[in-house]
């Protein structure tokens, strides 16, 4: 996905917005799934601009300008959403560093893998804080979506914190497995 097409298909859910409307939403609604700040949104809007794909549909005080999307901008995002297959993210640091964990003494790898499940735990659990407190009851469009995607979240933060416990788990059975093959030093018998 490309910040791009995000705030294509944001104006055009929206109808139109502002780029402070519009980096709310993103705070909002898409910080999990494609985060923005606000000089790549305004970059975009821009870029989106020169291209034809938005316009300025109105100017207000301070410069505040109210955007929405244009025919060309709804057909580059319906082309996007129907022609172009995801990438499929592959680069994952925390699968890399597992994948190193013997590197490391089997306590420090434990620890790793502790506050790696803690930390994803706080993110699943703030997903579901953000699920509770919405007012799901739109009919289709972005509620109903937002819900899916805020869902999906929550089930990948518990997968992953449940798979990274699991993880520790085996470590520490290899470990309880190695030292009850070890024979004791001398005199610990």
């Amino acid at each position: 996905m490309s910040l791009r097409h995000a705030v294509l298909g944001l104006l055009a859910e929206l109808g139109g917005g502002s780029g402070y409307d519009l980096l709310k939403l993103f705070e909002l609604s898409l910080d999990n799934v494609w985060p923005a700040t606000q000089s790549q949104l305004y970059g975009e809007l821009g870029k989106l601009t020169e291209a034809g794909l938005i316009e300025v549909a109105a100017e207000g005080p301070r410069g505040r300008r109210e955007y929405r999307i244009t025919p060309s901008g709804t057909t580059e995002l319906h082309r996007w959403l129907v022609d172009v297959p995801p990438k499929p993210n592959r680069r994952d640091e925390t699968l890399l560093r597992v994948f190193f964990l013997g590197e490391l003494t089997p306590a420090e790898a434990r620890g790793y893998l502790d506050d790696q499940a803690e930390a994803i735990g706080r993110r699943a659990a703030a997903l579901a804080e953000v699920a509770d407190a919405v007012d799901w009851n739109e009919d289709g469009g972005m509620a109903d979506n937002g819900r899916f995607v805020l869902e999906y979240g929550r089930r990948f933060y518990e997968m992953r914190r449940d798979w990274l416990r699991w993880v520790a788990a085996e470590i520490a059975a290899r470990e309880a497995s190695r030292e009850a093959r070890e024979p004791a030093p001398d005199g610990e018998r």
